[in-house]
């Protein structure tokens, strides 16, 4: 990944962590071909034609696909226990979710991510990279439950995850999505009221009960699902 700037450029120098993924993990040479990209959903093909053993040179050329869902998904959702959180933020950065909201609520475990929030980025680069992805994910939090009719705003489509009688039902397609994912101990009866006057409708993705991560997800995945590629 490099900036916005430098991929406006007909050559860059990539140098840090990005030269180490392309020539250290990938083993790349003079020669090869790539897709750089900026992260705001801007891809061009690029071609090695110089490397040393710090920085590599690159021919940058004509545009290149997106590989980005045509549906925006946002994910809010509690922080998952230990190394789980890591986990969570790479798949969800693969499978195509724009955004991740960490936020409290009753039940989730108390503690801050704050610290935490420049290490999540790094590990979603990386899976934009892996992934072949253009666009980074907003990774922010941890938002006070208070806060969540404002970080809905503007999105049509709300989902919450509830484990209960309420079928599995929603139809994925264009446009701006939120899925909204409770803690191990489940949502509150007030946070139930709650999203159900933010005009939230209940999803459940099947009679066994998943881990945070994995709910989240499979979830997004499924609202991604039928929304199409650019």
């Amino acid at each position: 990944m490099v900036s916005p700037d430098e991929l406006l450029e007909d050559e860059i120098i990539v140098q840090g962590r990005a030269y180490g993924h392309l020539f250290r993990s990938r083993r790349l040479t003079t020669g090869a071909e790539v897709r750089l990209v900026d992260g705001l959903g801007a891809a061009r093909f690029s071609r090695v034609v110089e490397v040393s053993g710090t920085s590599a040179r690159f021919e940058v050329g004509a545009a290149a696909p997106a590989n980005e869902p045509d549906k925006l998904v946002e994910l809010l959702v509690p922080i998952p226990r230990s190394s789980r959180l890591a986990w969570m933020v790479e798949k969800a950065t693969e499978i195509g979710v724009s955004a991740i909201r960490l936020i409290h609520s009753e039940r989730a475990p108390r503690g801050s991510a704050g610290q935490r929030l420049d290490r999540l980025r790094r590990i979603a680069v990386s899976a934009v990279e892996q992934s072949q992805r253009s666009v980074l994910p907003e990774i922010s939090g941890v938002h006070a439950f208070a806060e969540i009719g404002g970080l809905l705003e503007g999105v049509p489509e709300r989902w919450f995850l509830h484990q209960g009688d309420t079928p599995s039902s929603h139809v994925a397609g264009e446009g701006r999505a939120a899925l909204l994912v409770g803690p191990e101990g489940g949502w509150s009866a007030d946070e139930l009221a709650t999203f159900e006057a933010l005009g939230c409708r209940r999803m459940r993705l099947g009679p066994t009960v998943l881990r945070i991560e994995t709910a989240a997800v499979v979830g997004c995945a499924g609202l991604l699902s039928g929304g199409g590629a650019r």
